[in-house]
């Protein structure tokens, strides 16, 4: 990767990760950890996914991630499912 490369990346993260707040300290904490752990390694397509669910409203979004029902699209869905998976308290 270069230079240019990673920066872009960076600033990406950087954005994403301000589009993580979403003023509900758990949610937050699932959708940071998820952004921390697994967005590097994620491919193009996940990485969309990821973004796309940054633009659902919180109420949607929080019952997804408690399991309180699913994003019609089937690579959304997993993608909440990992979400809350994969998070392990620290």
């Amino acid at each position: 990767m270069t230079t240019t490369e990673n920066a872009a990346e960076y600033a990406e993260v950087k954005r994403l990760r301000w589009q993580c707040r979403r003023g509900m300290r758990e949610m937050d904490m699932l959708l940071e950890r998820w952004l921390d752990t697994h967005f590097a390694s994620a491919d193009a397509s996940v990485r969309g996914h990821f973004t796309a669910l940054l633009q659902t409203e919180d109420d949607l979004l929080w019952d997804w991630l408690m399991g309180k029902g699913a994003p019609d699209q089937p690579e959304r869905a997993a993608l909440i499912e990992q979400i809350r998976t994969s998070f392990v308290p620290l």
